[in-house]
């Protein structure tokens, strides 16, 4: 039998443009390949339109557009990951799908200071993992950004 301090939580790493970010593993439901999401008219960049997915229609978020970098074509590695949040579902655009990973609470720290304020925002916590930043990605307030008209 183990007994575990600290409770750990499962975090999926996703690349988005240089950077690596962690979606909380209980949000999601599916990783998907990239494909052309279908336009919407009058929606912001940061909502490219949407896809079909197992019979559910769902919004699309650019990620590179919503932390403030810049837009690029997507590539073969480049994934859709289909969270729920709130009861709304969501395909967020990354550019690669990376790997799991387990954090405890110890393995969290607050976002700098430094940080650029739109990428702070949608940010929970920091943390190290194999040697590298991890940004660890609130839901909540992404879902909030986008409420607000990105």
């Amino acid at each position: 039998m183990q007994i575990h301090d600290q409770p750990s939580k499962d975090y999926l790493i996703v690349r988005v443009g240089a950077e690596r970010y962690a979606v909380p593993g209980v949000a999601i439901r599916e990783v998907a390949r990239w494909r052309p999401p279908t336009p919407v008219p009058g929606t912001p960049p940061v909502l490219p339109g949407i896809i079909s997915q197992r019979g559910i229609v769902l919004p699309t978020v650019d990620l590179r557009l919503l932390l403030g970098l810049e837009a690029t074509e997507p590539d073969r590695a480049a994934r859709f990951v289909i969270i729920r949040q709130d009861q709304t579902d969501v395909a967020l655009m990354v550019d690669a799908a990376l790997d799991l990973c387990h954090l405890t609470e110890d393995d969290l720290a607050r976002p700098p200071a430094g940080l650029d304020p739109q990428r702070a925002r949608l940010l929970g916590a920091v943390a190290q993992h194999e040697g590298q930043p991890l940004l660890v990605i609130d839901l909540a307030a992404l879902l909030a950004v986008l409420l607000e008209g990105a």
